[in-house]
């Protein structure tokens, strides 16, 4: 298996939404931006697989110096033989691979978020650093396309915090502010027993609304003269978007059900959003 099918096969696994945006990409762009969500399964699965926290920081640890020997031109495993492929011909900055181990590195050492700041760097790390590094492979022309990649970075990953509330919960983690919780008097027993309420259903209004308001801003940031070449990150944003419209439909019930689009449908936006971009 060469490092491309690795990599294929690494994100076809995963049954992501990001696997659609990729689908209309050229053969280069596609393996390079599947190399880079390779990589984040890589490093993401190291903290989720993982019951033992020593282990998975010293499994954390080994991925930070393989990005070294990447960076050295000496990639040991399948999914960085691939990065250095792409790092070489997008120019992929270091520092962001390091911020997404970073980023994992954090589930280690915490499981609470004192207020929105603090949630925000965790975001970055974790997907605004990725969309960052999205947005060398796609191409751009004006430097104001980074603020849009680093703000859909966050508004995708604050829909999947919103969609994996309960799950998050029983696994020990809880990403919605403390400070929230305590403002909407929803206390953490509620998140892990699946307890709904009205207080619930207004700090949920309240996430949504914060993740639909980071969506229009990353909007705004995108030039269009840039629209064409990041048409990828404009399907994902246009099916996260359609994840979270979905949530509201459903009345917010994600303390005991995980909502999720049909492949069908993602294939359906993807396909639109594309032609429209």
């Amino acid at each position: 298996m060469t490092p491309d099918e690795y990599c294929q096969q690494k994100a076809a696994q995963s049954g992501s939404s990001f696997y659609y945006s990729f689908l209309f990409l050229d053969s280069e762009r596609r393996q390079a931006i599947t190399a880079l969500y390779a990589f984040c399964r890589e490093v993401d699965d190291v903290v989720d697989e993982s019951t033992d926290r020593a282990l998975a920081a010293t499994r954390l640890a080994w991925w930070r110096s393989e990005i070294a020997e990447l960076n050295a031109g000496r990639p040991g495993h399948p999914v960085t033989q691939a990065l250095s492929v792409a790092a070489r011909r997008y120019h992929l900055p270091g520092k962001l691979l390091v911020e997404i181990i970073d980023g994992m590195e954090m589930d280690l050492l915490q499981d609470r978020y004192a207020d929105f700041p603090a949630l925000k760097l965790y975001c970055y790390r974790v997907a605004g650093a990725v969309g960052l590094a999205a947005a060398e492979i796609f191409g751009f022309q004006d430097p104001r396309t980074l603020e849009y990649a680093e703000a859909l970075g966050l508004a995708l990953q604050l829909t999947n915090i919103i969609r994996d509330v309960g799950e998050d919960a029983r696994r020990g983690r809880i990403y919605l502010p403390q400070d929230e919780l305590e403002r909407f008097g929803v206390p953490e027993a509620d998140l892990i027993a699946a307890r709904y309420s009205d207080n619930f259903s207004r700090l949920m209004a309240f996430q949504i609304e914060r993740a639909e308001a980071c969506y229009v801003t990353a909007m705004a940031h995108l030039p269009a003269a840039d629209r064409k070449a990041q048409r990828t990150g404009l399907v994902m944003a246009a099916i996260y978007r359609g994840l979270l419209e979905k949530i509201k439909r459903d009345g917010c019930h994600v303390l005991d059900s995980r909502s999720s689009l049909s492949p069908l449908t993602k294939l359906w936006i993807a396909w639109r959003t594309w032609r429209q971009a």
